[in-house]
């Protein structure tokens, strides 16, 4: 059964973060079910305004990829929550998060997670919905791929609908030199019809092993399969 949020029983910090956020976008809490554990979903309530009848398949540069939660991030949402970590305080940074729904069931599943975007109001809703969520100890931080900030090395790398733009695929690969562990594992989901896809993996082969699933999932009336990719470093 899904829970419904009472905004107000937020930490008064985040609370004052919602109703900031409030004054720009019409959100609500839309509970995101995932097995026996639920997210409580900052989310725009009223998309078209944003959106502007804008396709995510062709209009690329301008459709706001954050603001929507797509099938992939709940594909990967499910898979982090049932690929717990294999050590205590094992690290988890999700790229290019958005709302941040696969962090936020890793930092469900144990993972100390660190949740980044490009954009400081991104970042608002991914802390609200970690509060919302009852969880403590989720970071959130601003990275850009083209100037990303000192961090240590991560366990886990993760994103979901980020190869959007052959021009960052370049700088998507620094990161992962930069910021994974030297055991350290990737994972990746897109939809299908992500044609981008296929062109950064015969990138990424040169210097990962890439693994690959898919799952199918009925939305809206529609059947889309999900493309998971796990990428671990060569030798």
């Amino acid at each position: 059964m899904e829970t419904l949020m009472d905004p107000s029983q937020l930490p008064e910090k985040q609370y004052a973060r919602l109703r900031e956020i409030r004054k720009t976008y019409k959100v609500d809490f839309e509970p995101l079910r995932l097995r026996d554990k639920e997210i409580q979903l900052l989310q725009v309530t009223d998309l078209e305004p944003l959106l502007g009848g804008k396709d995510p398949f062709q209009d690329v540069e301008e459709f706001p990829f954050w603001v929507k939660l797509w099938e992939a991030a709940m594909v990967l949402a499910d898979l982090m929550l049932t690929t717990p970590p294999a050590k205590k305080e094992q690290t988890l940074l999700e790229l290019g998060a958005g709302l941040g729904a696969p962090g936020l069931a890793a930092a469900l599943a144990g993972y100390r997670v660190t949740l980044t975007d490009y954009e400081p109001h991104i970042l608002d809703f991914q802390r609200v919905s970690a509060a919302a969520t009852g969880l403590k100890g989720v970071e959130c931080r601003l990275l850009d791929w083209l100037k990303p900030p000192d961090l240590p090395r991560f366990d886990t790398l993760i994103g979901a609908e980020i190869l959007f733009r052959e021009e960052f695929f370049a700088p998507l690969l620094n990161i992962f030199r930069a910021l994974l562990a030297e055991n350290g594992v990737i994972y990746l989901a897109h939809d299908v019809r992500r044609k981008s896809l296929p062109k950064f993996l015969l990138l990424a082969e040169k210097e990962y092993e890439i693994a690959v699933s898919t799952r199918t999932m009925r939305t809206a009336g529609k059947e889309l399969t999900i493309i998971v990719n796990r990428l671990t470093r060569r030798g």
